[in-house]
């Protein structure tokens, strides 16, 4: 996007009646360079978002869904960010990852046959571990929030540090803790 250029006019007046009939004026140009505001901001981090169908199976007698479906949904939006947006092969050739522990808070109530969308972003990234934002939400309305610690292990299942390349990628998504 081009920036656009403004043309700002200023007029001075120096010493008017006293020394002539007529003001004396004083014409400056001056460029001014007008940008979006985009340019000011600090690039926002990428959001991934995957939708999940809710059926009678995921639901009791009433239709409320079972609390542990939550968790389900975890791994489910965890592995398809994995696989969409840091290495299609979930880096078998290089090591695992391994969750080290999850929450999820339930907002309020979801039912059957509501669609779920999911929105992941990373934080708390460091050199073996990062931890994942989940956000569950049913025609915009927040219904859940999640998190997990990822750590990064070896061929032979040692803690060691993530791939440089792969810690790109992670940091594509980082917003800061609690967004």
């Amino acid at each position: 996007m081009k920036p656009a250029i403004f043309h700002l006019l200023m007029g001075v007046t120096i010493m008017s009646a006293i020394l002539t009939q007529r003001p004396v004026v004083q014409e400056t140009v001056i460029e001014a360079i007008a940008f979006p505001l985009s340019y000011l901001r600090a690039p926002q981090p990428k959001t991934f978002h995957h939708s999940i169908d809710v059926y009678l199976k995921d639901s009791n007698a009433t239709g409320n869904i079972y609390f542990a479906r939550h968790f389900e949904w975890q791994g489910i939006c965890r592995e398809r960010w994995f696989f969409e947006c840091i290495s299609a092969d979930m880096l078998q050739s290089l090591g695992v990852f391994i969750t080290k522990e999850a929450q999820q808070q339930y907002v309020c109530e979801t039912f059957a046959f509501q669609k779920i969308a999911c929105e992941v972003n990373t934080f708390a990234i460091k050199q073996c571990s990062f931890s994942l934002a989940f956000r569950f939400l049913v025609d915009g309305k927040l219904v859940a929030t999640g998190q997990q610690q990822i750590v990064f292990a070896n061929k032979e299942k040692k803690i060691s540090r993530l791939p440089e390349h792969i810690l790109e990628k992670i940091r594509q998504y980082e917003v800061e803790k609690g967004e």
